[in-house]
């Protein structure tokens, strides 16, 4: 028979035990709730944008709140739909030329082959031919074919549970609780200075990739507003992204030099001193607990898991810091490695 002592004893590794089974069943509730509970976030996080939007737009310039929650959501609606058109329509000019590319990677091939030659390196000519035509370039389209009317799909469901929550919002006169508000506050200044760095990493992308005429300038512009999200890799994947089209129009010359340090220019001083500067401290998280974060989304939700990894997390933060046991856990995400 347990004593009361025993049970003192015993008692955090209970805790720890419960919190373990707690994280597994929330993740298994994640990963099979992921095509209804994803755009249901996103919806809410734009509601936070909006709502927050709304508020500043009464204030400043006597705009009925209502109204500003409309407009933020029309806006919402029509850049994403030009955004998606937009793509498809990059998407559909990138095959109608994929003969020149073809020439253009066959003549990329055979630089690359008498390079080597002069260098005395040995190489398979045939085998690396061979290799690159078993490439299943059809169906990558169809992929990111897929992707788009998958994304279509997600924007309609997306923009039902806006409406839904601008209504329910707009029909109630309760008060948030201070949890909520707290929130609410935090995670949309937070995605209102990352929507603006983004655009303004988008914008600059988009001028330098014009500047030395590179093919897919504005999808990949697009992409770059998209991948500024994640944290840390976002930048290094949306900077290296034009090499290879860079790589095929012009080969190794100086449009490549000029476009990769430009870019890693302009990633630097809106992530580094311009992001810093307005976000201060962020949402208080440490770096390494972010990067772990952006992983445990990313196999949950995959790449939209990814972009939602830093709000997610710090909802998470805000809630444990709310109660003593879970304190230590807030403690942790932020950095601050004590158990007390």
């Amino acid at each position: 028979m347990l004593t009361k002592n025993s049970l003192e004893k015993y008692a955090p590794i209970n805790t720890v035990c419960m919190l373990i089974l707690a994280a597994t069943s929330l993740t298994a509730f994640l990963v099979y709730t992921k095509t209804v509970l994803m755009p249901f976030v996103l919806a809410v996080f734009i509601y936070m944008v909006a709502n927050t939007s709304a508020g500043f737009m009464k204030q400043k310039w006597q705009v009925p709140y209502i109204l500003g929650l409309v407009t933020c959501a029309l806006v919402f609606l029509g850049l994403a739909t030009l955004a998606v058109f937009f793509v498809s329509s990059s998407i559909e000019t990138f095959v109608n030329g994929a003969d020149i590319y073809t020439e253009k990677l066959n003549d990329t091939l055979e630089w690359a082959l008498q390079t080597a030659q002069k260098y005395s390196i040995k190489l398979n000519a045939q085998f690396i031919v061979d290799t690159l035509n078993k490439i299943p370039v059809f169906n990558m389209v169809k992929s990111v074919g897929g992707g788009v009317v998958s994304f279509l799909t997600n924007l309609t469901l997306i923009s039902l549970f806006v409406i839904f929550i601008f209504m329910g919002k707009a029909s109630s006169a309760v008060d948030k609780p201070t949890l909520v508000g707290t929130i609410q506050k935090q995670i949309s200044f937070y995605l209102i200075i990352k929507l603006f760095v983004s655009m303004l990493a988008a914008f600059f992308t988009w001028l330098v990739l014009l500047g030395v005429r590179s093919e897919l300038a504005g999808m990949l512009a697009i992409l770059t507003f998209i991948l500024n999200f994640i944290p840390n890799l976002g930048p290094f994947i949306s900077t290296m992204l034009p090499m290879p089209v860079l790589f095929l129009q012009y080969g190794l010359d100086w449009h490549i030099a000029l476009a990769l340090c430009l870019l890693t220019t302009i990633h630097f001083v809106i992530g580094n001193i311009l992001e810093t500067k307005w976000l201060g401290k962020g949402m208080d998280l440490d770096p390494v607990v972010v990067i772990a974060c952006l992983i445990y989304w990313a196999l949950v939700w995959g790449i939209m898991g990814a972009l939602l990894a830093v709000p997610l997390t710090a909802i998470a933060k805000m809630v444990f810091e709310r109660y003593e046991t879970t304190k230590p856990l807030a403690n942790l995400l932020a950095g601050r490695l004590s158990l007390k």
